[in-house]
C-alpha cells in the first residue's frame, strides 16, 4: 500500500504569516527602543562613534562589493560616499544634543526629547552602503531602533554591512534589536512593516513607487522624490570652472546620485566657449545623430533604460554605437526643446547631460522651471554665476528647496561640499508632496515635549538645572505595547571619543584632508 502523500502548502506569503513576521521584528525593535531611551548622551554617542569607526574602516570593502553585486557605479567613488556617512556625518551633529532636556529660562520653557521609536529604513540599490550608514547613524544619535530593508539588487552587501554595524553597536553597549535588517525583503513584507501600528516612521529612499507606498502606509513617512536638477550657466560664470564642476558632479559614481545635474541651460552668447570648456574638461559633445542614438537607447518602451543606470560614459557610448575618446567622462547631448516630447530632458541616472541654449535669463528660468515640471520639483538645482542678482532671481523662481552655487550639484545638494546637512535623503517639501523640505537629519527623528510656564515675568520659573530624564534603573515589567521583560540595562561604554574631538586615531581635520585628497586624486585620473 502506498504511503500517504501529503501536499505541503507554502503559507509564508499569506497576510497572516506576513503580519506575524513583521510583528516579531517590530516587537524586538520596540523593546530595544524602550531600553535605548534610558541611555544618557555619553553612552549614546559612544555607540554612535563606535559604529562610525567600524563603518569607516569597511568603506572600501563594501564599496567594491556593492559595485560587484549591482553592476554599476564606481567603487572608488562609493568608498568616498561610504566614508562621508561615517565620521563627517557624526561630526556635523557632534554639538547637537538630542538626549538631554533643554531649559530656556528667558522663554520659561523646558523641552524634553521624545525619540520616534521604531524607524523603517528603505535602502536603494544606487547608494546602498552610504544610505545604510547614514540612516543607522541618524537613528542611533536619537536613540531610536531601526529596521533596514535593503534593495534586492544590493541585498548581499547590505546584509553583511548591517551585521557589521550591529556587532559594533552591541560591542559599545547598544540594546539588542536596536539595529535589524530584513534578510529576504519582499514588497508584501515591507508594506506590512510600514503600515504596522508599531512602526513610528519610515525613511524612504528609492524608487517613486516605494516612496509613494510609504506615504500611503497610514504611518508617518519621510521620503525623497525623484530628482531632475537643472543647472544654469550664466554670462558671468567662470566657464572653465563651471565645466569642471559639472563634469565632476555628473561623472561622480557614474551619476547615480539623484542630486546630480540633469539638464544644462545656458545662453547663446557663451554657447561655443562653454562647449569648448566642456570638451577640454573631458566631455564628448554629441552631434545630432549621436543624440538620436542616445535618445533611442536610453528611453525604450516603458521609460528609462535601467541597463544604463550607473554605467560610465564609454560603456553607454559603445552601446549606442557612438565613437568617443578614451578619456570621455560624460556625454553632452544638445537638445532643441525641454518637455515631455524630449525624453532627454528627464532624469538620467548615468553620465549623460542634456544641453539647451536660450537667449536670455528669463528664458533660462522658464526652461529650468519646465525641467522641474517634468520631475524633480522640490528637489535641487544649480547655478554657475558671479552675479548675486542673477543667483537670487534664479533661486527665487525655480521650485526647489536647495540651489547650490558654483559647486558640483551632486555633492553640494547632498551637503558634502556645502554647509547643507550631509544627507542621502533630501526632503522635497510641500512642492514635492513631502512634509520636510530640508536635508533629513537626526532632528527629524525626535520630537520634544514642552513644559511651558506663564510668560508673565512676575510669575516665578522653576529650577530645572539639576533635573534630567531618568537614564538608569529597571525597565517596566510590561511596557505599553505589552512586551514581557524586566531588568536593568547594562550599557558597555567604550572609549572611542575623547573630549578633544579625536575618534580612535583619526582627528576630524585629518579625516577631512584624507577624504579631500582621495577625491582630488580620483578626479585627476
Amino acid at each position: 500500500m502506498d504511503p500517504e502523500v501529503r501536499t505541503l502548502v507554502d503559507i509564508s506569503e499569506t497576510p497572516a504569516a506576513l503580519e506575524s513576521q513583521a510583528d516579531i521584528i517590530l516587537e524586538k525593535a520596540r523593546w530595544a527602543a524602550e531600553i535605548f531611551q534610558r541611555y544618557d548622551r555619553d553612552t549614546t554617542m559612544n555607540i554612535v562613534n563606535n559604529v562610525a569607526k567600524i563603518a569607516y574602516q569597511n568603506a572600501g570593502k563594501y564599496a567594491n562589493w556593492a559595485v560587484e553585486e549591482t553592476g554599476f557605479g564606481v567603487a572608488a567613488h562609493k568608498k568616498i560616499k561610504n566614508e562621508l556617512t561615517t565620521y563627517p556625518l557624526v561630526e556635523f551633529y557632534q554639538d547637537k544634543d538630542f538626549v538631554n532636556s533643554i531649559v530656556d529660562k528667558n522663554q520659561k520653557i523646558v523641552k524634553i526629547p521624545r525619540p520616534a521609536g521604531v524607524i523603517i529604513a528603505l535602502i536603494p540599490s544606487t547608494n546602498p552602503i552610504a544610505t545604510l550608514n547614514y540612516k543607522t547613524n541618524l537613528s542611533l544619535m536619537t536613540r531610536n531602533a531601526i529596521v533596514i530593508s535593503p534593495h534586492p539588487a544590493a541585498r548581499a552587501c547590505s546584509v553583511d554591512a548591517t551585521y557589521t554595524l550591529i556587532e559594533a553597536a552591541l560591542d559599545a553597549g547598544a540594546p539588542d534589536g536596536s539595529i535589524q535588517i530584513i534578510e529576504k525583503p519582499t514588497i508584501p513584507l515591507i508594506e506590512e512593516l510600514m503600515k504596522s501600528s508599531k512602526t513610528s516612521v519610515t525613511l524612504a529612499t528609492g524608487g517613486s513607487a516605494m516612496v509613494r507606498s510609504a506615504y500611503s502606509s497610514s504611518n508617518p513617512a519621510i521620503g525623497v522624490g525623484p530628482g531632475n536638477a537643472p543647472v544654469y550657466v550664466d554670462l558671468s560664470a567662470d566657464l572653465e570652472k563651471a565645466a569642471k564642476n559639472i563634469i565632476e558632479s555628473k561623472s561622480f559614481d557614474n551619476s547615480v546620485l539623484c542630486t546630480s545635474e540633469s539638464v544644462l541651460i545656458t545662453l547663446q552668447e557663451i554657447d561655443k566657449r562653454l562647449k569648448q570648456s566642456f570638451k577640454q574638461a573631458g566631455a564628448y559633445i554629441c552631434n545630432e545623430d549621436d543624440v538620436i542614438r542616445l535618445r533611442r537607447y536610453l528611453f525604450q518602451g516603458r521609460g528609462f533604460n535601467l541597463e544604463s543606470v550607473g554605467r560610465d560614459a564609454l560603456w553607454i557610448a559603445n552601446e549606442c554605437g557612438i565613437r568617443v575618446p578614451d578619456r570621455t567622462l560624460i556625454l553632452l547631448a544638445p537638445i532643441k526643446q525641454i518637455g515631455v516630447e524630449e525624453p532627454l530632458s528627464q532624469e538620467k541616472l548615468c553620465p549623460v547631460l542634456a544641453y539647451h541654449v536660450v537667449n536670455n535669463l528669463g528664458q533660462a528660468i522658464a526652461q529650468a522651471r519646465a525641467v522641474l515640471r517634468i520631475s524633480g520639483i522640490g528637489h535641487s538645482a544649480a547655478i554657475h554665476s558671479k552675479d548675486e542678482k542673477v543667483i537670487f532671481s534664479f533661486a527665487n523662481a525655480v521650485e526647489v528647496y536647495r540651489v547650490v552655487v558654483n559647486v558640483p550639484c551632486a555633492q553640494g545638494a547632498a551637503g558634502f561640499n556645502t554647509s547643507l546637512a550631509p544627507a542621502f535623503t533630501v526632503g522635497t517639501g510641500y512642492l514635492g508632496s513631502s512634509s520636510v523640505g530640508e536635508n533629513i537629519g537626526p532632528q527629524h527623528l525626535v520630537h520634544w515635549t514642552s513644559i511651558a510656564y506663564n510668560s508673565d515675568k512676575s510669575v516665578k520659573f522653576g529650577n530645572y538645572d539639576e533635573l534630567n530624564s531618568n537614564f538608569s534603573g529597571p525597565l517596566p515589567t510590561a511596557p505599553s505595547d505589552g512586551v514581557p521583560g524586566a531588568g536593568t540595562y547594562n550599557a558597555k561604554i567604550t572609549n572611542n571619543k575623547s573630549s578633544d574631538g579625536i575618534y580612535g586615531n583619526i582627528h576630524k581635520e585629518e579625516l577631512r584632508r584624507l577624504i579631500a585628497e582621495e577625491l582630488g586624486e580620483m578626479l585627476k585620473k
